[in-house]
């Protein structure tokens, strides 16, 4: 189930990366298929994993494993539900972020370009945010702060324009629509991407994915005790930007490191790759969705 479902990227670098201690208590923050995790559960004895997935079709895929507790809720929710179990501190969080190959591949999620579907694209089935409602409703402004910003997308003002013209006579409700008009203005040799960008907008302001992210990094910081790990996989330059800054300068929008007056500074995170991580040559050859993935890993340190 687990393999059609995902496969796991960077599994075993992942797993290297949070250096597991059999009795330690650990966090998935995504469990999807569950690879990671049962990953993860083979490396303990008489330690625990809590997992997190706000979508029912992961919760089919977990293990029978009294070590294992599996909150069905967003991962932002993660001091609360730790306190609620009683854990003040864990040894280690692996959050590997993005859309699981199961959401891409099920149409009527509306993830993905490649088929007709709803333009729905929540990874919460019961929020009442999708990326219809998105389309139809928010004005230009919001259109282009969300193109721009989540998509990284340059020239948005005849894709915002056709957009709001479109909607003025009929509403965006399948994927199909939303392709075609698109497919008008993308570069002619650039389709794909632009296609791409623009899902990967909507996705992102449908699941709020990036203010998610910023709260569970500021989170780990009180969650993860001193010489414990997180290990970050992401998929887009948005998301990598973000851990890397905060793993540097314990801000996700600052890159430059701030110092005392000796030169001191107290940094909650101490990097352990200095280069990021990314798939070799035969995983992506395996798994094509693997070549965007780029991880850090960094160090609890003993800075508040």
């Amino acid at each position: 189930m687990e393999q059609q479902y995902h496969i796991p990227v960077l599994l075993h670098q992942s797993i290297e990366g949070l250096d597991i201690k059999p009795d330690g208590v650990y966090v998935d923050l995504t469990f999807g298929g569950g690879g990671h995790s049962r990953e993860i559960l083979s490396r303990l004895d008489n330690g625990r994993l809590v997992v997190f997935d706000q979508d029912p079709d992961a919760f089919l895929n977990r293990p029978d494993d009294s070590r294992l507790y599996f909150v069905r809720h967003n991962f932002k929710y993660l001091t609360h539900f730790l306190r609620y179990l009683n854990i003040d501190k864990v040894d280690g969080i692996l959050g590997d972020l993005g859309v699981s190959s199961h959401h891409f591949d099920s149409p009527e999620r509306g993830f993905s370009f490649r088929f007709e579907g709803a333009l729905d694209m929540r990874m919460n089935k019961v929020s009442s945010l999708t990326a219809a409602r998105v389309l139809n409703e928010y004005d230009q402004e919001r259109l282009y702060s969300i193109f721009r910003n989540y998509g990284e997308i340059k020239k948005l003002g005849r894709l915002v324009n056709n957009i709001t013209s479109y909607r003025s006579n009929s509403m965006f409700e399948t994927t199909t629509q939303l392709k075609e008009l698109v497919e008008k203005i993308a570069p002619p040799k650039e389709q794909s991407k632009f296609l791409a960008q623009v899902f990967q907008a909507l996705r992102i302001e449908v699941n709020g994915e990036m203010d998610v992210l910023k709260s569970m990094l500021h989170q780990s910081v009180n969650v993860i005790k001193p010489g414990g790990r997180l290990v970050v996989i992401s998929y887009h330059s948005l998301e990598d930007r973000m851990v890397k800054n905060f793993f540097k300068t314990g801000d996700v929008e600052n890159n430059e490191l701030v110092t005392d007056l000796y030169g001191r500074s107290q940094v909650p995170f101490e990097v352990v790759n200095r280069k990021v991580i990314v798939p070799g040559d035969e995983e992506i050859s395996d798994n094509s969705r693997a070549r965007s993935a780029k991880m850090r890993v960094a160090i609890r340190t003993n800075f508040a």
